[in-house]
């Protein structure tokens, strides 16, 4: 298994161990979480660093919450100060979080701030909820559908998770941006994606009773 300098696992080897755990293939897995097979094995052998949205679905699909993942700083109550606030990253990710908002029972939105370096390329992805990015300062290039965007500072975008999308930092400055979305991150009460196995063919197919010959019949 991975290890990180901490002595801690990788992101890749935790989602790996949990996986085989729950006797799911890579494919299942990546049906469940919306995610393709490809990049899932690339994340599992640390060749690639999810966003912390696509974990979030990882983690749901494999019945545990993202603080199996990682730990992150977990706000006690809605106040939050500036400069005051934890950051973290996720292993192998040059993106900083900061987290805004709370968990209390029945909370719908999850928020953060992100400061997005320069080069930076985010995967493409589509999930359940709806995303809303305000960008504070600097300048990203958003994907949406197939239509690319540039977003400048005071630019703000609302749009549902369903829809493929991606973003990236094209230029030469960090990038400042609000994200708030309905997507379940750090929720405890998030449920797997139950995966329906396909039937094989001719395993529904009704069994034809042969008729009983007339001299057999009492």
């Amino acid at each position: 298994m991975a290890i990180k300098e901490d002595g801690h696992p990788k992101v890749g080897a935790l989602i790996r161990a949990r996986r085989r755990q729950q006797h799911m293939t890579l494919m299942a897995l990546g049906e469940a979480a919306d995610v393709s097979v490809g990049y899932l094995s690339q994340v599992e052998r640390d060749h690639a660093t999810p966003s912390l949205g696509t974990l979030a679905q990882i983690a749901r699909a494999l019945g545990v919450t993202i603080d199996y993942f990682i730990s992150t700083p977990a706000p006690h109550n809605a106040l939050t100060r500036a400069g005051e606030r934890s950051r973290f990253s996720l292993d192998g990710s040059s993106i900083i979080y900061e987290r805004l908002g709370a968990d209390f029972p029945g909370n719908q939105l999850s928020s953060f701030l992100m400061v997005v370096p320069p080069g930076y390329r985010s995967e493409t992805v589509a999930h359940e909820g709806e995303e809303f990015l305000y960008v504070l300062e600097g300048s990203i290039t958003q994907r949406l559908d197939g239509e690319e965007m540039v977003m400048n500072a005071g630019d703000s975008l609302h749009f549902r998770g369903n829809r493929p999308h991606s973003w990236s930092n094209h230029t030469d400055r960090p990038a400042r941006l609000l994200w708030t979305g309905t997507l379940a991150l750090f929720r405890s009460t998030a449920r797997p994606r139950p995966v329906v196995a396909k039937p094989k063919a001719g395993a529904n197919k009704p069994v034809r009773k042969k008729p009983i010959p007339k001299e057999k019949r009492t």
